[in-house]
Protein backbone atom coordinates (compact mmCIF):
# COMPACT_ATOMS: atom_id res chain seq x y z
CA UNK A 1 0.00 0.00 0.00
CA UNK A 2 1.04 3.32 -1.06
CA UNK A 3 1.02 6.60 1.15
CA UNK A 4 -1.35 8.31 -1.27
CA UNK A 5 -4.33 5.48 -0.68
CA UNK A 6 -4.18 6.55 3.00
CA UNK A 7 -3.42 10.16 2.82
CA UNK A 8 -0.54 9.94 5.51
CA UNK A 9 2.94 11.33 5.51
CA UNK A 10 5.88 11.12 7.99
CA UNK A 11 7.10 14.00 9.58
CA UNK A 12 9.68 13.62 12.67
CA UNK A 13 7.83 9.83 12.88
CA UNK A 14 3.90 11.73 13.19
CA UNK A 15 1.63 10.63 10.40
CA UNK A 16 -0.83 13.82 9.39
CA UNK A 17 -3.70 13.45 8.53
CA UNK A 18 -4.80 14.83 4.86
CA UNK A 19 -8.25 13.28 4.78
CA UNK A 20 -10.97 13.11 7.32
CA UNK A 21 -10.61 11.60 10.78
CA UNK A 22 -12.89 8.29 10.15
CA UNK A 23 -11.10 7.57 6.69
CA UNK A 24 -7.93 7.59 9.09
CA UNK A 25 -5.88 4.59 10.78
CA UNK A 26 -4.85 6.31 13.87
CA UNK A 27 -1.42 5.16 15.44
CA UNK A 28 -0.46 6.50 19.11
CA UNK A 29 3.03 7.55 19.35
CA UNK A 30 4.72 7.79 22.91
CA UNK A 31 6.61 10.87 23.64
CA UNK A 32 10.30 11.30 22.59
CA UNK A 33 12.94 10.24 25.59
CA UNK A 34 15.57 12.49 27.19
CA UNK A 35 19.10 12.29 26.45
CA UNK A 36 21.34 10.23 28.40
CA UNK A 37 24.47 11.32 30.71
CA UNK A 38 28.19 10.37 30.47
CA UNK A 39 28.23 8.46 33.70
CA UNK A 40 25.23 6.16 31.86
CA UNK A 41 27.21 6.13 28.60
CA UNK A 42 29.57 4.65 30.60
CA UNK A 43 28.06 2.77 32.88
CA UNK A 44 26.13 0.99 29.91
CA UNK A 45 29.45 0.11 27.99
CA UNK A 46 31.08 -1.34 31.09
CA UNK A 47 27.48 -3.79 31.62
CA UNK A 48 27.83 -4.01 27.63
CA UNK A 49 31.30 -5.80 28.04
CA UNK A 50 30.97 -7.53 31.30
CA UNK A 51 27.76 -9.00 29.53
CA UNK A 52 29.82 -9.95 26.43
CA UNK A 53 32.58 -11.21 28.52
CA UNK A 54 30.13 -13.46 30.43
CA UNK A 55 28.49 -14.39 27.42
CA UNK A 56 32.20 -15.36 25.96
CA UNK A 57 32.72 -17.80 29.27
CA UNK A 58 29.57 -19.24 28.91
CA UNK A 59 30.05 -20.00 25.34
CA UNK A 60 33.36 -21.29 26.41
CA UNK A 61 32.16 -23.89 28.27
CA UNK A 62 29.31 -24.91 26.03
CA UNK A 63 31.91 -25.37 23.79
CA UNK A 64 34.01 -27.39 25.91
CA UNK A 65 30.86 -29.20 27.32
CA UNK A 66 29.57 -30.19 23.49
CA UNK A 67 32.53 -31.74 22.68
CA UNK A 68 32.70 -33.83 25.83
CA UNK A 69 28.97 -34.91 25.23
CA UNK A 70 29.64 -35.46 21.83
CA UNK A 71 32.84 -37.86 22.55
CA UNK A 72 31.13 -39.06 25.10
CA UNK A 73 27.71 -39.95 23.37
CA UNK A 74 30.22 -41.62 20.35
CA UNK A 75 31.84 -43.49 22.77
CA UNK A 76 28.28 -44.53 24.22
CA UNK A 77 26.95 -45.37 20.60
CA UNK A 78 30.18 -47.43 19.77
CA UNK A 79 30.06 -49.40 23.19
CA UNK A 80 25.93 -50.09 22.64
CA UNK A 81 26.45 -50.87 18.87
CA UNK A 82 29.35 -53.20 19.60
CA UNK A 83 27.40 -54.57 22.51
CA UNK A 84 24.12 -54.74 20.32
CA UNK A 85 26.17 -56.56 17.45
CA UNK A 86 27.64 -59.42 20.23
CA UNK A 87 23.96 -59.50 21.57
CA UNK A 88 23.00 -60.35 18.43
CA UNK A 89 25.54 -62.58 17.44
CA UNK A 90 25.03 -64.67 20.74
CA UNK A 91 21.20 -64.06 19.63
CA UNK A 92 22.07 -65.88 16.13
CA UNK A 93 24.45 -68.31 17.67
CA UNK A 94 21.53 -69.27 20.24
CA UNK A 95 18.51 -69.51 17.58
CA UNK A 96 21.14 -71.45 15.27
CA UNK A 97 21.69 -73.92 17.81
CA UNK A 98 18.22 -74.16 18.95
CA UNK A 99 17.43 -74.33 14.98
CA UNK A 100 19.42 -77.27 14.61
CA UNK A 101 18.28 -79.40 17.30
CA UNK A 102 14.74 -78.97 15.27
CA UNK A 103 16.48 -80.25 12.39
CA UNK A 104 17.96 -83.00 14.05
CA UNK A 105 14.44 -83.92 15.23
CA UNK A 106 12.77 -83.22 11.81
CA UNK A 107 15.46 -85.44 10.25
CA UNK A 108 14.10 -88.50 13.26
CA UNK A 109 10.64 -87.44 12.27
CA UNK A 110 11.35 -88.26 8.29
CA UNK A 111 12.72 -91.48 8.94
CA UNK A 112 10.18 -92.44 11.91
CA UNK A 113 7.98 -91.64 8.85
CA UNK A 114 9.58 -93.73 6.11
CA UNK A 115 9.61 -96.50 8.62
CA UNK A 116 6.01 -96.26 9.61
CA UNK A 117 5.12 -96.23 6.25
CA UNK A 118 7.13 -99.01 5.22
CA UNK A 119 5.45 -100.79 8.24
CA UNK A 120 2.22 -99.94 6.88
CA UNK A 121 2.58 -101.16 3.20
CA UNK A 122 3.73 -104.48 5.03
CA UNK A 123 0.04 -104.19 6.94
CA UNK A 124 -1.73 -104.06 4.12
CA UNK A 125 0.55 -106.03 1.49
CA UNK A 126 -0.64 -108.62 4.30
CA UNK A 127 -3.93 -107.55 4.10
CA UNK A 128 -3.98 -107.97 0.83
CA UNK A 129 -2.82 -111.05 0.66
CA UNK A 130 -4.81 -112.85 3.26
CA UNK A 131 -8.32 -111.89 1.89
CA UNK A 132 -7.34 -112.43 -2.01
CA UNK A 133 -5.35 -116.22 -1.03
CA UNK A 134 -5.84 -117.65 1.94
CA UNK A 135 -9.25 -116.29 2.56
CA UNK A 136 -10.63 -116.94 -0.63
CA UNK A 137 -8.96 -120.54 -1.10
CA UNK A 138 -10.39 -121.55 2.57
CA UNK A 139 -13.70 -120.57 1.20
CA UNK A 140 -13.30 -121.97 -2.17
CA UNK A 141 -12.31 -125.65 -0.57
CA UNK A 142 -15.49 -125.10 1.54
CA UNK A 143 -17.64 -124.46 -1.57
CA UNK A 144 -16.12 -127.35 -3.39
CA UNK A 145 -16.64 -130.05 -0.19
CA UNK A 146 -20.24 -128.94 -0.65
CA UNK A 147 -19.89 -130.64 -3.98
CA UNK A 148 -19.56 -134.05 -2.32
CA UNK A 149 -22.57 -136.04 -2.69
CA UNK A 150 -23.94 -138.76 -0.73
CA UNK A 151 -22.71 -140.07 2.62
CA UNK A 152 -19.68 -138.38 2.50
CA UNK A 153 -21.52 -134.79 2.65
CA UNK A 154 -20.50 -135.15 6.20
CA UNK A 155 -19.47 -132.17 8.62
CA UNK A 156 -16.52 -133.98 9.22
CA UNK A 157 -12.69 -133.03 11.25
CA UNK A 158 -11.66 -131.12 7.45
CA UNK A 159 -14.60 -128.96 7.76
CA UNK A 160 -14.35 -127.55 11.43
CA UNK A 161 -10.94 -127.11 10.77
CA UNK A 162 -10.96 -124.92 7.65
CA UNK A 163 -14.10 -123.03 9.22
CA UNK A 164 -11.10 -122.40 11.98
CA UNK A 165 -8.39 -121.62 9.78
CA UNK A 166 -11.30 -118.99 8.58
CA UNK A 167 -12.00 -117.56 11.86
CA UNK A 168 -8.23 -117.53 12.33
CA UNK A 169 -7.52 -115.71 8.84
CA UNK A 170 -10.26 -113.28 10.13
CA UNK A 171 -9.23 -112.20 13.67
CA UNK A 172 -5.52 -111.53 11.66
CA UNK A 173 -7.17 -109.20 9.26
CA UNK A 174 -8.62 -107.58 12.46
CA UNK A 175 -5.56 -107.08 14.45
CA UNK A 176 -3.92 -106.14 11.35
CA UNK A 177 -6.24 -103.39 10.82
CA UNK A 178 -6.53 -101.96 14.13
CA UNK A 179 -2.92 -102.22 13.97
CA UNK A 180 -3.03 -99.96 10.48
CA UNK A 181 -5.25 -97.42 12.61
CA UNK A 182 -2.58 -97.14 14.96
CA UNK A 183 -0.14 -96.54 12.78
CA UNK A 184 -2.31 -94.05 10.62
CA UNK A 185 -3.27 -92.14 13.80
CA UNK A 186 0.85 -92.13 14.73
CA UNK A 187 2.31 -90.99 11.72
CA UNK A 188 -0.74 -87.89 11.58
CA UNK A 189 0.70 -86.99 14.52
CA UNK A 190 4.10 -87.21 13.11
CA UNK A 191 3.17 -85.20 10.23
CA UNK A 192 1.30 -82.72 12.57
CA UNK A 193 4.63 -82.30 14.80
CA UNK A 194 6.59 -81.75 11.40
CA UNK A 195 4.56 -79.17 10.39
CA UNK A 196 4.71 -77.74 13.78
CA UNK A 197 8.43 -77.83 13.65
CA UNK A 198 9.08 -76.95 9.56
CA UNK A 199 6.75 -73.64 10.81
CA UNK A 200 9.35 -73.22 13.83
CA UNK A 201 12.62 -73.36 11.75
CA UNK A 202 10.93 -71.25 8.51
CA UNK A 203 10.32 -68.57 11.72
CA UNK A 204 13.83 -69.08 13.21
CA UNK A 205 15.44 -69.32 9.65
CA UNK A 206 13.85 -65.89 9.21
CA UNK A 207 14.30 -64.47 12.70
CA UNK A 208 18.81 -65.36 11.58
CA UNK A 209 18.06 -63.81 8.22
CA UNK A 210 16.72 -60.44 9.75
CA UNK A 211 18.82 -60.43 12.58
CA UNK A 212 21.82 -61.04 10.18
CA UNK A 213 20.80 -58.15 7.97
CA UNK A 214 20.92 -56.16 11.35
CA UNK A 215 24.21 -56.97 12.06
CA UNK A 216 25.53 -56.04 8.49
CA UNK A 217 24.07 -52.70 8.57
CA UNK A 218 26.47 -49.57 9.54
CA UNK A 219 25.40 -46.08 10.34
CA UNK A 220 26.80 -44.94 6.90
CA UNK A 221 24.63 -47.09 4.77
CA UNK A 222 22.00 -44.75 3.01
CA UNK A 223 19.31 -47.49 3.76
CA UNK A 224 18.32 -46.37 7.51
CA UNK A 225 15.50 -44.94 8.76
CA UNK A 226 14.33 -42.96 11.48
CA UNK A 227 11.00 -44.27 13.19
CA UNK A 228 8.87 -40.99 13.60
CA UNK A 229 5.74 -42.94 14.94
CA UNK A 230 3.79 -42.70 17.81
CA UNK A 231 3.63 -46.71 18.83
CA UNK A 232 5.96 -48.57 20.62
CA UNK A 233 8.80 -49.07 18.67
CA UNK A 234 9.28 -52.68 20.34
CA UNK A 235 6.47 -54.62 19.17
CA UNK A 236 7.56 -58.02 21.25
CA UNK A 237 5.38 -59.60 23.60
CA UNK A 238 7.26 -62.96 24.68
CA UNK A 239 9.95 -62.75 26.84
CA UNK A 240 13.28 -64.66 26.19
CA UNK A 241 11.93 -67.27 29.18
CA UNK A 242 8.57 -68.16 27.12
CA UNK A 243 11.03 -68.38 23.94
CA UNK A 244 13.16 -70.48 25.50
CA UNK A 245 10.16 -72.65 26.77
CA UNK A 246 8.39 -72.73 23.19
CA UNK A 247 11.46 -74.05 21.60
CA UNK A 248 12.24 -76.79 24.20
CA UNK A 249 8.41 -77.77 24.71
CA UNK A 250 8.47 -78.30 20.45
CA UNK A 251 11.68 -80.31 20.35
CA UNK A 252 10.75 -82.05 23.57
CA UNK A 253 7.51 -82.91 21.55
CA UNK A 254 8.98 -83.85 18.39
CA UNK A 255 11.20 -86.03 20.44
CA UNK A 256 8.29 -87.50 22.40
CA UNK A 257 6.45 -88.78 19.46
CA UNK A 258 9.47 -90.17 17.55
CA UNK A 259 10.07 -92.10 20.86
CA UNK A 260 6.40 -93.31 21.04
CA UNK A 261 6.23 -93.94 17.28
CA UNK A 262 9.03 -96.64 17.89
CA UNK A 263 7.32 -99.63 20.01
CA UNK A 264 4.57 -99.51 17.36
CA UNK A 265 6.67 -100.93 14.89
CA UNK A 266 8.07 -103.37 17.39
CA UNK A 267 3.97 -104.12 17.97
CA UNK A 268 3.58 -104.69 14.22
CA UNK A 269 6.96 -106.85 13.97
CA UNK A 270 5.88 -109.22 16.84
CA UNK A 271 1.96 -108.78 15.82
CA UNK A 272 2.73 -110.17 11.96
CA UNK A 273 4.82 -112.77 13.55
CA UNK A 274 2.32 -113.78 15.58
CA UNK A 275 -0.09 -113.72 12.95
CA UNK A 276 1.97 -115.78 10.76
CA UNK A 277 2.30 -118.38 13.01
CA UNK A 278 -1.30 -118.62 13.91
CA UNK A 279 -2.57 -118.97 10.35
CA UNK A 280 0.62 -121.54 9.34
CA UNK A 281 -0.02 -123.50 12.94
CA UNK A 282 -3.98 -123.28 11.64
CA UNK A 283 -2.97 -124.19 7.93
CA UNK A 284 -0.76 -127.41 9.27
CA UNK A 285 -4.11 -128.57 11.39
CA UNK A 286 -5.90 -128.15 8.29
CA UNK A 287 -3.91 -130.47 6.08
CA UNK A 288 -3.21 -132.53 8.79
CA UNK A 289 -6.97 -133.13 8.84
CA UNK A 290 -7.26 -133.21 5.22
CA UNK A 291 -4.37 -135.79 4.81
CA UNK A 292 -6.27 -137.86 7.58
CA UNK A 293 -9.79 -137.83 6.12
CA UNK A 294 -8.33 -138.57 2.48
CA UNK A 295 -6.48 -141.59 4.53
CA UNK A 296 -9.91 -142.59 5.90
CA UNK A 297 -11.60 -142.42 2.42
CA UNK A 298 -9.24 -144.58 0.61
CA UNK A 299 -9.33 -147.11 3.09
CA UNK A 300 -12.91 -147.16 2.93
CA UNK A 301 -12.82 -146.92 -0.83
CA UNK A 302 -10.21 -149.71 -0.57
CA UNK A 303 -12.85 -151.81 1.83
CA UNK A 304 -15.15 -151.43 -1.14
CA UNK A 305 -13.54 -152.18 -3.73
CA UNK A 306 -12.47 -155.64 -2.35
CA UNK A 307 -16.04 -156.34 -1.46
CA UNK A 308 -16.91 -155.12 -4.60
CA UNK A 309 -14.51 -157.86 -6.23
CA UNK A 310 -16.10 -159.95 -3.83
CA UNK A 311 -19.24 -160.00 -4.86
CA UNK A 312 -18.99 -159.88 -8.50
CA UNK A 313 -17.32 -163.32 -7.70
CA UNK A 314 -19.88 -164.36 -5.35
CA UNK A 315 -22.51 -163.21 -8.47
CA UNK A 316 -20.12 -165.20 -10.86
CA UNK A 317 -20.57 -168.25 -8.46
CA UNK A 318 -24.30 -167.47 -8.17
CA UNK A 319 -25.13 -167.50 -11.71
CA UNK A 320 -22.95 -170.97 -12.09
CA UNK A 321 -25.14 -172.19 -9.28
CA UNK A 322 -28.56 -170.80 -10.69
CA UNK A 323 -27.49 -172.73 -14.01
CA UNK A 324 -26.57 -176.00 -11.85
CA UNK A 325 -29.87 -176.02 -10.31
CA UNK A 326 -31.81 -175.31 -13.80
CA UNK A 327 -30.11 -178.21 -15.05
CA UNK A 328 -30.88 -180.17 -12.08
CA UNK A 329 -34.20 -179.10 -12.75
CA UNK A 330 -34.23 -180.40 -16.60
CA UNK A 331 -32.30 -183.94 -15.38
CA UNK A 332 -35.08 -184.25 -12.53
CA UNK A 333 -37.84 -183.89 -15.53
CA UNK A 334 -36.39 -187.09 -17.28
CA UNK A 335 -36.87 -188.91 -14.09
CA UNK A 336 -39.52 -187.37 -13.18
CA UNK A 337 -41.30 -188.24 -16.21
CA UNK A 338 -39.72 -192.15 -16.34
CA UNK A 339 -41.08 -192.95 -13.05
CA UNK A 340 -45.08 -191.41 -13.99
CA UNK A 341 -44.68 -193.88 -16.92
CA UNK A 342 -44.00 -196.38 -15.64
CA UNK A 343 -46.58 -196.02 -12.89
CA UNK A 344 -48.77 -195.28 -16.42
CA UNK A 345 -48.09 -198.48 -17.17
CA UNK A 346 -48.12 -200.68 -13.84
CA UNK A 347 -51.30 -199.07 -13.47
CA UNK A 348 -52.49 -200.74 -16.82
CA UNK A 349 -52.46 -204.12 -15.32
CA UNK A 350 -55.38 -206.32 -14.64
CA UNK A 351 -57.06 -207.88 -12.12
CA UNK A 352 -55.20 -209.44 -9.42
CA UNK A 353 -51.88 -208.56 -11.21
CA UNK A 354 -52.92 -205.09 -10.09
CA UNK A 355 -50.96 -205.59 -7.13
CA UNK A 356 -49.01 -203.21 -4.75
CA UNK A 357 -45.76 -205.11 -5.04
CA UNK A 358 -42.16 -203.65 -4.12
CA UNK A 359 -41.55 -202.22 -7.65
CA UNK A 360 -44.59 -200.42 -7.47
CA UNK A 361 -43.58 -199.12 -4.13
CA UNK A 362 -40.30 -198.29 -5.40
CA UNK A 363 -41.62 -196.34 -7.90
CA UNK A 364 -44.13 -194.65 -5.11
CA UNK A 365 -41.08 -193.37 -3.08
CA UNK A 366 -39.15 -192.54 -6.45
CA UNK A 367 -42.17 -190.35 -7.65
CA UNK A 368 -42.67 -188.45 -3.77
CA UNK A 369 -38.63 -188.34 -3.89
CA UNK A 370 -38.67 -186.82 -6.99
CA UNK A 371 -41.01 -184.49 -6.19
CA UNK A 372 -39.44 -183.70 -2.99
CA UNK A 373 -36.53 -183.43 -5.22
CA UNK A 374 -37.82 -180.68 -7.43
CA UNK A 375 -39.55 -178.44 -4.61
CA UNK A 376 -35.93 -178.24 -3.05
CA UNK A 377 -33.83 -177.69 -6.23
CA UNK A 378 -37.18 -174.87 -6.99
CA UNK A 379 -36.66 -173.85 -3.40
CA UNK A 380 -33.14 -172.87 -4.01
CA UNK A 381 -33.53 -172.00 -7.39
CA UNK A 382 -35.52 -169.32 -5.79
CA UNK A 383 -33.29 -168.59 -3.10
CA UNK A 384 -30.23 -168.39 -5.20
CA UNK A 385 -32.20 -166.14 -7.62
CA UNK A 386 -32.93 -163.25 -4.94
CA UNK A 387 -29.47 -164.09 -3.62
CA UNK A 388 -28.27 -162.61 -6.70
CA UNK A 389 -30.86 -160.25 -7.46
CA UNK A 390 -29.29 -158.71 -3.61
CA UNK A 391 -25.64 -159.39 -4.60
CA UNK A 392 -26.91 -157.12 -8.08
CA UNK A 393 -27.71 -154.48 -5.96
CA UNK A 394 -24.93 -154.92 -3.36
CA UNK A 395 -22.86 -154.68 -6.34
CA UNK A 396 -24.83 -151.83 -7.63
CA UNK A 397 -24.35 -149.93 -4.35
CA UNK A 398 -21.12 -150.83 -4.15
CA UNK A 399 -20.05 -148.85 -7.57
CA UNK A 400 -21.96 -145.97 -6.22
CA UNK A 401 -20.43 -145.40 -2.99
CA UNK A 402 -16.89 -146.30 -4.88
CA UNK A 403 -18.19 -143.43 -7.32
CA UNK A 404 -19.16 -141.45 -3.86
CA UNK A 405 -15.43 -141.75 -2.46
CA UNK A 406 -13.69 -141.55 -5.55
CA UNK A 407 -15.54 -137.68 -5.51
CA UNK A 408 -14.73 -136.83 -2.45
CA UNK A 409 -10.96 -137.80 -2.66
CA UNK A 410 -11.16 -136.00 -6.15
CA UNK A 411 -12.38 -132.86 -4.31
CA UNK A 412 -10.45 -133.33 -1.12
CA UNK A 413 -7.16 -134.89 -2.32
CA UNK A 414 -6.91 -132.76 -6.26
CA UNK A 415 -9.12 -129.94 -6.12
CA UNK A 416 -8.47 -128.42 -2.00
CA UNK A 417 -5.04 -129.87 -1.81
CA UNK A 418 -4.13 -128.18 -5.32
CA UNK A 419 -5.47 -124.69 -3.94
CA UNK A 420 -4.04 -125.01 -0.63
CA UNK A 421 -0.45 -125.74 -1.95
CA UNK A 422 -0.62 -122.22 -3.48
CA UNK A 423 -1.08 -120.52 0.26
CA UNK A 424 2.05 -119.03 1.87
CA UNK A 425 2.21 -117.18 4.91
CA UNK A 426 5.33 -114.82 5.31
CA UNK A 427 6.50 -111.88 7.53
CA UNK A 428 5.99 -109.43 4.53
Amino acid sequence: MSENQFGIRHIIGAPVAKTRLSEQNIVCVPPRSAKFTLEEWRMNNDQRCRNTDDQQQLADRVLYESERIREETAERAAIMKATTDRRIEERIGDVEFIKNELQIQRKEICLELEALGVYKTRCLDCLASLQTNALTICRKCLILRDGRIGIDLVVDGVEHALQQEITTILGGQSLIKRTLEQLNEQMRRLRSIRYLVDRDLQYKQAAIDSDKGSLSLKPTDLCLSVYEGYANLDPASISAEEYNALSAKNIQMAAREVTSARPIRVFVDTLLNQVIDDLWSAYNKCNHEFNERIKETKIAKGKLEDMHRETTEKISKMQNNIIQLQKALSDKEGNIGLAHTRLGRRAQRISAELVRDPPGQTLYYECEMLRHSVEQLQQMLQEATASLRYLLQAQIQLEEDINVKMNTLKIDEVDCMTLRATMDYHAY
